[in-house]
C-alpha cells in the first residue's frame, strides 16, 4: 500500500487506534448496517466496502500489527511533509538549485552556441545534487519554459531562461547599489 493511497482503517471505522475488540465489532456493526448497500436511506456501496476491509484488518491480531506498523510509516511521512512545508529554508535551497542550474545551463550556452547542452549526471556532479532532488528542479524549470530536452539528451537553457537569468543579475547588481548608497549616507 503507498503513501499515496493509505486508507486509515481507524478512521474508516470511527475508533482510536488503542480501540479494543469489542469497540472494532459495535463500530462494525454500526456501520456496515448504516451503510450496507440494501439500506435504501443510507446506502453506500464504496464506503461499506472500505468498511469490511478495515474490519478485516483490524480484526485479526497478526493483520492489525501489520497494519499498525504501515501507519506508523504513514504518519511519520506526513510529518516530515509537514515539517518541511513549514521551513522556509527548503525553499531558500530550492531557489539557490534552480538558478545554480540555469547558471550553469547559460554558461554551456555561451561557450558552445551549436552543442548548448548538459547531460542529467553532469548536473548532478556539477552541483552535488542527488537525482531525487534534481528530478524535481528539472520539472520545475521545463515547466516554467526556462530549460528543454536536445534531440541528444542533453538539458539546455531557453531564451526565456537567459531573461530570468538576466532579470536576476540586474535585481541582484540594483540591490548592491541600494546598499552601498545607504551606506554612504
Amino acid at each position: 500500500m503507498e503513501n499515496s493511497q493509505f486508507l486509515d482503517y481507524y478512521e474508516i471505522l470511527e475508533i482510536s487506534p488503542n480501540a479494543n475488540s469489542g469497540s472494532i465489532e459495535r463500530m462494525f456493526r454500526y456501520l456496515a448496517q448504516r451503510y450496507h448497500p440494501d439500506n435504501p436511506e443510507s446506502g453506500d456501496r464504496l464506503r461499506f466496502d472500505m468498511i469490511m476491509e478495515a474490519h478485516d484488518t483490524l480484526r485479526d491480531p497478526a493483520k492489525r500489527a501489520r497494519f499498525d506498523l504501515l501507519r506508523k510509516d504513514h504518519l511519520g511521512t506526513r510529518a516530515e511533509i509537514a515539517q518541511e512545508a513549514s521551513s522556509s529554508r527548503g525553499i531558500e535551497q530550492d531557489n539557490l538549485i534552480q538558478r545554480q542550474l540555469l547558471m550553469l545551463l547559460y554558461a554551456k550556452r555561451r561557450r558552445n552556441t551549436k552543442d548548448p547542452g548538459l547531460g542529467e549526471i553532469e548536473l548532478e556532479v556539477l552541483l552535488g545534487c542527488p537525482t531525487e532532488l534534481l528530478d524535481f528542479h528539472l520539472w520545475y524549470l521545463k515547466e516554467k519554459g526556462w530549460i528543454r530536452r536536445n534531440e541528444n539528451g542533453t538539458l539546455s537553457i531557453t531564451v526565456d531562461g537567459v531573461d530570468r537569468i538576466s532579470a536576476d543579475h540586474s535585481r541582484a547588481a540594483e540591490q548592491l547599489l541600494l546598499e552601498r548608497a545607504g551606506r554612504t549616507l
